[in-house]
């Protein structure tokens, strides 16, 4: 890696098949509150306990973009890392992300395209073992090589 490349980029140059990069993040209840602040989100379901109880999920839950947003973190402090640029991302949501709960963030390269400077990323969120967000991104990745 280049001296001058932000520690903790991976460049295209060095990315590999089957890397994996993680973080592990406890979803509080100020996480909440700030993401619904910055969002303008305030959906009673992720703000009002009495309201979410009466609800499918049975008390209240973090935004699903809130949990989305490990994976951006993820991709932008480790894998690539920074100066990455986003592409596209898709999501599924498969089950709640409670206030309290540990959630697992991991994102795996299933496809590199060197000439393009493109990486195809799974990326999964994971509380207790059991995923509760899945999906794939596709990023452009900076390089070590200056033309």
């Amino acid at each position: 890696m280049l001296d001058n490349m932000p520690r903790g980029t991976i460049t295209i140059e060095e990315i590999e098949m089957g890397m994996v990069r993680s973080l592990r993040k406890i979803v509080t209840d100020e996480d909440i509150e700030m993401f619904a602040q910055v969002s303008t989100d305030h959906n009673p379901v992720h703000m009002d306990d009495d309201y979410a109880r009466d609800t499918i999920f049975e008390g209240r839950i973090a935004h699903g973009m809130l949990t989305a947003g490990l994976i951006s973190a993820v991709i932008g402090e480790q894998l690539p890392g920074h100066g990455t640029v986003y592409m596209g991302q898709t999501l599924k949501f498969l089950a709640p992300v409670r206030p309290g709960d540990q959630v697992l963030t991991e994102v795996e390269v299933i496809g590199i395209d060197h000439g393009r400077r493109r990486v195809q990323l799974d990326c999964r969120c994971m509380v207790d073992g059991k995923k509760v967000l899945i999906g794939e991104a596709t990023v452009l990745a900076p390089s070590g090589k200056f033309d």
